[in-house]
This record gives C-alpha cells, structure tokens and sequence, in this order.
C-alpha cells in the first residue's frame, strides 16, 4: 500500500459541519464515510483503489491517502489539491463576503452563513455523472442510483470502502446493466457517452482540471453530449472545476430560496432568476449554495 500524508490549515470561519453534511449524504456509506469529525472517500487513482481519510480539527485538516498497490506518479501536490477540493478550499469565500455582503436582498443571509464553502466532487468525471444522475429526480433516488453505478462500474478499497469509478470503469458497462440498475433509457446513454468520450480522450476531464479551458469552451463540449443542458454543465463546472460564476437559475431549490429572500408572493420563474443573479457576477455560484444553505436552515 501506498500512503501520502499532508496536513491543511483551515480558515478561521470555515464551517466544519457543511463539508461533513457534504460528504455524509450517503446513508449507506458505499463510498463516502463520515465519522464524527472525520471523512473517509473511496476513488480510483490511476487505476488502483484509494481512500482519502481526512480528519478535520477547528484550526487544520490531517489529510491520509491509502493507495491499494503502488502508484509512482501519485504526488504530494496532487494529494494537496484533492484534499482542497473535498474539502471546499478552492473559491475566495472572503472576497465575495466583502463585496456582497451588504448587498440589500442577500446580504444579511451571506453575514449568517459567512464562511460558507462549496465541497467539490474528487474528479469532474463524479461530479458531471452525478449531475446527469439527478436530472428531474429528487436526491433519495439519486443517491440510490449512484450507489449502484458505484457497485457497477467501481472498486473495493482494501479498507471495505467502495470507490467511485473512474471513466474507464463506466465506460466498459453496457446499456442492460445501467438499465436494471433502474436507470432510465435517456441516462443510460448520456452516462455511457459520456464515459466513453472521457476514456477515450475526446472528453479530456482531467486536462481540464489541470490546465482549465476558458469556460466558453468547456461549456460547448458539454452540451454538445446528447442528454447534457445548461443546469447539468453549470453543476458540474461547480462541483467538478470549482468554477464560481455558474448561473444555476435553471435549479428549482435556488428559485425556491430566491422566493423567499426576495418575500414574493409568486414563485421565481428561471428568467427571473437568471437576470437577478447577473449582478453576482462572477460569484453566482456561490451565491446559489447560500441559497441552497438557506433552505437546509429554514427546514430546521
């Protein structure tokens, strides 16, 4: 086994409880376990089984990669940037806060929620499969859907953890597996066109997570797919390249925020929400998690 260690200091408002909640969604843990103040995720890194542990104190995160087998070009900076991405790191919060925060609709609820992160998905692959697995479902099922692509197409780590497959693990499933997994026609074929694109090169991901494209030309070659619209690549821009200025007035929970902040009688309609959001730029990402995060404080 193969094990890297780095230890990240933390900011002093970071709020530990979000990127925990983030990472707990799993009720069964399949590949992603929280426990107390430490999260462990199953990936597969070059090919081999790996799990990141990450141990979160008020001042710093303990960060561990367990590697199934060797793996020689796994570096440090790569561990470092992996764990900043799980753990919401990459986005200047503060600088937002300062321009926003006394904004006259949203200001009040950026100072309750100050420090508010955005975790990311360990690879755009994830979080781009994630995106389409959600489309027009409520997130139980999507859960149970992306518990079993897991099963399907990822790894066991030697710890007992699963791993969320890579492009390559996907990419060698057929239609009748993802189909008796209960995925629907149209997602079968968007997750297998995607899968194939990426291990084939034709849809470099992970190039993209090195050396970003301008985000124009990312956003063309996503909705190029068949089955990938503008709320799926704004998500996954979010989630997988840690892009803030992703407009996701598209998503029906940021317009039920939006209802509520602006106290309008009737619901936010998207055009309305894409051109009240026009005025975040370029942090309109992380304006719809505050809206998001909104919605998880009014439910209690």
């Amino acid at each position: 086994m193969t094990r890297l260690e780095c230890v990240i200091p933390l900011p002093g408002n970071y709020r530990h409880a979000d990127v925990l909640a983030f990472h707990g969604r799993d009720a069964q843990s399949t590949a992603e376990l929280v426990h107390g103040q430490c999260i462990h995720k199953g990936i597969v890194l070059q090919g081999c089984a790996a799990v990141v542990e990450i141990g979160l104190d008020d001042a710093e995160a303990r960060c561990s990669l367990l590697i199934d087998g060797p793996a020689a070009t796994a570096s440090m900076a790569d561990f470092d940037a992996l764990a900043r991405r799980l753990l919401g790191l990459r986005m200047d919060v503060a600088a937002f806060e300062s321009c926003h925060g006394e904004h006259p609709e949203l200001g009040a609820l950026i100072l309750a929620q100050s420090g508010l992160r955005v975790p990311m998905a360990a690879t755009p692959f994830e979080a781009l499969t994630w995106a389409v697995t959600g489309q027009q479902i409520n997130v139980g099922v999507a859960s149970q859907l992306r518990r079993r692509l897991i099963l399907l197409g990822g790894r066991q780590h030697s710890s007992g953890l699963w791993c969320h497959p890579d492009a390559q693990g996907v990419a060698q499933l057929n239609e009748a597996q993802l189909r008796e997994a209960k995925f629907s026609v149209a997602k079968t074929q968007t997750i297998l066109a995607i899968s194939r694109l990426a291990s084939g090169g034709q849809l470099p991901l992970d190039d993209w997570m090195a050396v970003p494209l301008a985000v124009p030309a990312m956003e063309a070659a996503l909705l190029a797919i068949k089955g990938v619209g503008p709320w799926t690549v704004n998500y996954t821009l979010l989630r997988g390249f840690g892009h803030a200025d992703g407009s996701l007035h598209g998503d029906v929970a940021v317009r039920n925020a939006l209802q509520r902040v602006l106290a309008q009688a009737d619901k936010v309609s998207a055009a309305q929400a894409e051109a009240w959001l026009r005025q975040f730029a370029p942090w309109r990402s992380l304006v719809a998690a505050h809206l998001w995060a909104s919605l998880r404080f009014a439910e209690g």
